[in-house]
């Protein structure tokens, strides 16, 4: 029997183990079968229907940077993009996370006493920066996709710096919530953004190794934080009247608007939309070719059947719960671990805010654990899982408050494990919904506003910064949140298998299709011949 002659009841049976598919059938398919047992622990790994088309049944080995099915091209142009796209999404959220965080330096370096701030006016700031974040991202449900990615998150950065500057400037509270909404609302679209990027040029297996590097920004960014304010107040406090926490915002700008200049020729976009310096058409045509490989859909257009297709599947509600649990299992950017130091009344403001440093300096190995071990060991659930296990670990610590100081030195030190994670997370909703690009720029923006919005009223609940330093109430929170993401992790993990299940047989029936349409083919091209070939003794005939 050929492969066109398989019926869909066969295809059925070989689903279920009973009929293994011969080798002819493979070597046309070019996929491998599923074994005719499935131990149960092949729940846990994530690559099991993908390897059977991707790879075909090879082995990976989990200390090749590259994969083995890569080509040299391929290799080299996997180099390229590191150089140019991962350095620049590092750079960039190192900037950007140094203009998110420094308010909360500066506010225990002065800002509060000049400003006339007090109770949960810190929250305020935090909360306003937040509703600024996720207002300006529902526009890019549709603009994602039509705008050119290479001007607009390198536009972005240099107007947030702009932002950033004018804040020395601020005389009042109100002043300075209206540039932290400002500032919010051009980062608004930069996180999903670069993600929505990442995951046009990288595949599944990649990608979590590269927002890794991404994420690693984040952490020198609110380390850098500290160290630059402890160094401003230190060296510039009172320079040309102006106080320590001002200059911080100056020297933000100063080295944020630079960046954004840089992108504008190193940045290439999407493959679909590129304009590069440093990147042709030869690369988008690999680019193209891997994704394909991959499953990545190409660019359709927006339409308002694709929000419909949004609001009427899994991927919606089941992803956007957990983002939210993501949002809401830290609690590092409540700037606890400053206020903790201040309480202490043992260290002068330069030297807490370089000791403030120390946390997101550490949370840059968790990252590279987390997002390298993703990437390396193929399992995502695992290193979504262990960080948060250590997180909760802080919390339940800290919500009990009353334990010896070294403890509270320990579950402050490793606060940033809940951060850790975040690029494995969204690596792994690029991946789910990879089919459609329109359909993984809704979903992506649509998850993450959800996600976010929550903390624009959470902090008011139960991180008022009145409540510090014990924060009982956002403690006792972040550890539920914690644990009930590790929980939710093993939902989503259930569903994408499913799907990822449902697509290796959706590509077997459409390779005996193919199949079958080859065989017609070839039949109709030997008709076509032969009428040709009569056709011409005819004409021949006559013109004797």
């Amino acid at each position: 029997m050929t492969s066109s002659e398989l019926s869909s009841s066969e295809v059925g049976s070989v689903e279920k183990g009973v009929r293994p598919i011969s080798v002819d059938e493979q070597e046309l398919l070019e996929i491998a079968p599923l074994p005719a047992k499935r131990p149960w622990y092949k729940f846990f790994d994530e690559y099991e229907y993908r390897d059977l088309y991707e790879r075909r049944g090879t082995t990976h080995k989990w200390y090749h940077w590259f994969d083995e099915t890569d080509t040299p091209e391929e290799r080299r142009y996997i180099m390229k993009l590191d150089l140019f796209i991962t350095s620049y999404c590092f750079l960039s959220y190192w900037v950007k996370n140094l203009d998110q965080t420094n308010v909360n330096n500066a506010y225990t370096s002065g800002m509060s006493d000049d400003l006339n701030m007090g109770g949960s006016d810190l929250t305020d700031l935090q909360v306003m920066y937040n509703v600024g974040c996720v207002v300006f991202q529902l526009p890019f449900l549709y603009l994602f996709p039509k705008v050119r990615m290479e001007l607009l998150i390198p536009g972005l950065d240099i107007i947030w710096g702009f932002f950033t500057l004018a804040q020395y400037k601020a005389k009042s509270k109100a002043e300075m919530m209206a540039f932290r909404f400002l500032i919010g609302c051009a980062e608004a679209p930069f996180f999903p953004g670069v993600h929505y990027v990442l995951g046009a040029w990288f595949k599944a297996h990649e990608i979590q190794r590269r927002g890794g590097i991404f994420y690693i920004g984040l952490m020198l960014g609110s380390a850098t934080a500290g160290l630059l304010q402890g160094a401003i107040f230190d060296n510039l406090n009172g320079v040309h009247g102006l106080a320590g926490w001002r200059w911080m915002f100056i020297i933000d700008a100063i080295i944020t608007i630079p960046v954004g200049i840089m992108g504008f020729f190193i940045w290439p976009g999407t493959p679909d939309r590129m304009h590069s310096y440093f990147f042709n058409e030869k690369d988008a045509a690999i680019a193209r070719r891997r994704a394909k490989r991959n499953g990545t859909g190409k660019p359709k257009g927006f339409s308002w059947a694709t929000i419909k297709r949004a609001f009427s599947t899994w991927h919606l509600p089941i992803l956007a719960i957990w983002d939210t649990l993501f949002w809401n299992s830290s609690a590092q950017g409540y700037g606890v671990f400053l206020l903790w130091l201040k309480s202490l009344n043992r260290f002068e403001t330069g030297r807490r805010n370089t000791i403030s440093a120390i946390a997101p300096a550490l949370g840059i190995l968790y990252v590279i654990i987390s997002c390298f071990g993703a990437d390396i060991f193929r399992s995502r659930w695992f290193f979504l899982c262990l960080p948060q296990l250590f997180n909760w670990t802080n919390m339940v610590i800290l919500a009990i408050w009353k334990v010896p100081e070294h403890a509270k030195w320990y579950a402050f030190l490793i606060q940033y494990t809940s951060n850790s994670m975040s690029s494995v997370l969204y690596g792994w909703i690029n991946d789910i919904v990879r089919h459609d690009d329109e359909y993984r720029s809704v979903i992506l923006i649509l998850v993450n506003t959800i996600a976010q919005q929550s903390t624009a009223w959470t902090p008011r609940i139960f991180w008022k910064s009145s409540t510090a330093p014990e924060y009982h109430t956002g403690f006792i929170f972040g550890a539920v949140i914690s644990g009930t993401l590790i929980l939710w992790t093993f939902v989503v993990l259930w569903f994408f298998k499913r799907d990822e299940r449902k697509y290796y047989f959706k590509l077997l029936n459409e390779s005996h299709e193919n199949s079958e349409l080859s065989e017609t083919g070839e039949l109709e091209h030997h008709e076509e011949d032969e009428k040709t070939g009569i056709a011409a003794s005819v004409h021949k005939k006559n013109s004797d």
